[in-house]
């Protein structure tokens, strides 16, 4: 997975309709639309997308606006975290350890995502559901490497978007199932049997 260029990324910029998407004002949804954030994206079997095949999504945002996801059942290798942060000027002294990185979906895979227990909060950090919350900041990795970081932590390069109304066509197209949200799916359960474990937990029947 050399095109993911782990060992280059991590400024972490959010721009455009992602930095729109994940900072910009909460703006009520219409009646039509049902909120998945917080919900997982479960690939149906005849999904006809095969970047999407056996995947599962947690969804950060969705609203009118359209929805960003992170898929966190992808395992690409593991690096330490001081690779991670390497830049020029950076002070990487006491970081310790490493991370399991994952392909958090097809869309730009230069920016990287920390899924997260949320007990642990910085301004930038996004709450998804009162249980996990989102960061995508090099303070985050440099607190994970000093031990001051969340409990529980999925490191994801790019992610999975939709624009407004695309998710919803998807889902009328019977592409995907939903499930709710379980930390012990996302942080602690096998990654080779997560598709067929979350699918046991779905909701939305095709």
């Amino acid at each position: 997975m050399s095109s993911l260029r782990i060992s280059t990324l991590c400024s972490l910029p959010a721009a455009g309709l992602l930095a729109a998407m994940l900072l910009g004002p909460a703006a009520a949804d219409p009646p039509e639309i049902a909120s998945l954030t917080g919900q997982l994206l479960i690939a149906s079997p005849n999904i006809g997308d095969p970047r999407f095949a056996h995947t599962v999504i947690l969804m950060v945002k969705h609203d009118k606006d359209g929805a960003l996801g992170i898929t966190i059942n992808r395992p690409v290798g593991e690096r330490s975290i001081v690779s991670l942060l390497e830049a020029p000027g950076e002070d990487v002294s006491g970081i310790e350890g490493t991370l399991q990185v994952f392909a958090g979906g097809p869309v730009q895979p230069e920016l990287g995502f920390v899924i997260h227990s949320a007990e642990y909060r910085r301004d930038e950090t996004l709450e998804v559901d009162g249980h996990v919350a989102m960061t995508a900041s090099r303070q985050v990795l440099r607190d994970i490497g000093h031990h001051r970081g969340p409990q529980k932590s999925l490191f994801a390069l790019g992610y999975a978007g939709w624009g407004p109304g695309q998710l919803e066509g998807e889902l009328a197209r019977h592409d995907w199932f939903t499930a709710p949200e379980e930390p012990k799916l996302i942080f602690d359960d096998n990654r080779a049997s997560l598709w067929e474990d979350a699918m046991a937990h779905r909701t939305r029947e095709l």
